[in-house]
């Protein structure tokens, strides 16, 4: 065989083990920063940022929910000192509070995130923290303005494969990033008759925001366009797709995102993030279990990885807020830098449904 057929068949020469470098992955702790933090909005999703909060050892002053007893459940199980109140605008009188969680819905959250800046209190949003761009950039500005700290809980980021290979790339490991492709197989079908299978873009927006927030932290201002579909999976009992699938254009590179939420046998989770001088692969059963392989001219290095998804992303989430408050710096997920990631998953969902490729910040509000 000739050196050019051999190089047709992607063969791959054994390379060294190597060391794996030292990054600053694991979610972030202030040296001395302890505020009260007060909570709103005790839903499903707020058990991960109560649970991460008590084994950091933060202190959440108060909670609010619009059914008092959802609050004080929560506060029974995860912080049985703090206040249960009856108006969450009494949080933002309080002195002893400093950061707001915000953990409503979408439709409910942003009047209550533009009180709370206005109250000169640091906010962490849930996950999309607007949906209009345009707000969001109002909100930033707010924000900037008086003084105090924004965020956005992109709780994937401090997934530890996700944020693993974050770093990697932004410490130059692999060189210039030509290449990131995400695939992620499993089962999203428990979410049929439930609130969930009313939202349109289910698995591209509601679950996939989290992968285009990764490949937006890897590709940033290079972004360009995407192309995005969904379909209903055969056999599937949810009323919305649970497949979805994006290709993104990055200068001098390109992305893509595959989803497919309708596999009940045999989960994967798959990323490959390609370089000038390296690539980057995690792999694994599903999202808690995923191994990754450095590869350099140097060798190979399989970091151990330590933690899980859940709940180092809300851990680090909060953490980053609390350091930047405390360093005075811009959070690792501020909301300024998140409205890329936005832009980048409006884009797509508009693309789904006009079936053309969109520019990055041409779609300026969630559709559909």
């Amino acid at each position: 065989m000739s050196a050019a057929e051999d190089d047709y068949a992607l063969r791959s020469d054994d390379a060294p083990a190597i060391a794996a470098p030292d990054l600053p992955y694991r979610p972030p702790m202030p040296r001395a920063y302890r505020p009260g933090i007060g909570l709103i909005g005790t839903g499903g999703i707020s058990a991960a940022h109560l649970d991460a909060y008590r084994s950091a050892g933060w202190q959440v002053a108060a909670l609010w929910n619009r059914e008092r007893g959802a609050a004080e459940a929560r506060a029974a199980e995860f912080c049985p000192a703090a206040r249960i109140e009856d108006d969450w605008q009494a949080m933002l009188r309080d002195p002893e509070i400093d950061v707001i969680d915000i953990a409503l819905h979408p439709e409910h959250r942003v009047p209550v995130i533009e009180a709370a800046l206005k109250a000169g209190k640091h906010v962490l949003s849930q996950k999309p923290f607007v949906t209009d761009l345009d707000t969001g950039a109002a909100l930033v500005a707010l924000a900037e303005d008086r003084g105090v700290k924004l965020a956005v809980n992109q709780n994937g980021r401090w997934a530890p494969h996700l944020a693993w290979m974050r770093e990697a790339v932004h410490a130059g490991l692999i060189g210039d990033l030509v290449s990131a492709h995400v695939a992620v197989h499993w089962n999203h079908g428990w979410t049929a008759g439930t609130a969930f299978d009313a939202v349109a873009d289910l698995v591209l927006y509601d679950f996939g925001v989290h992968w285009f927030d990764f490949i937006a932290a890897l590709a940033g201002d290079r972004l360009q366009s995407v192309l995005a579909t969904a379909t209903a999976a055969r056999g599937q009992a949810n009323k919305v797709p649970l497949l979805a699938q994006a290709l993104v254009r990055f200068e001098g590179g390109q992305a893509s995102a595959v989803f497919d939420g309708a596999l009940p046998h045999g989960a994967r989770d798959t990323s490959y993030i390609g370089g000038t001088a390296g690539s980057l692969v995690s792999d694994g059963p599903d999202l808690g279990r995923q191994q990754v392989r450095l590869t350099t001219a140097d060798g190979v290095a399989r970091p151990a990885l330590q933690g899980q998804w859940f709940n180092d992303g809300f851990r680090g989430a909060m953490g980053a807020l609390l350091c930047a408050i405390e360093d005075g710096t811009e959070p690792a997920n501020g909301a300024r830098e998140n409205l890329r990631s936005l832009a980048l998953t409006f884009a797509a969902v508009r693309s789904r449904i006009t079936g053309h490729e969109v520019d990055i910040g041409a779609a300026r509000r969630l559709e559909g």
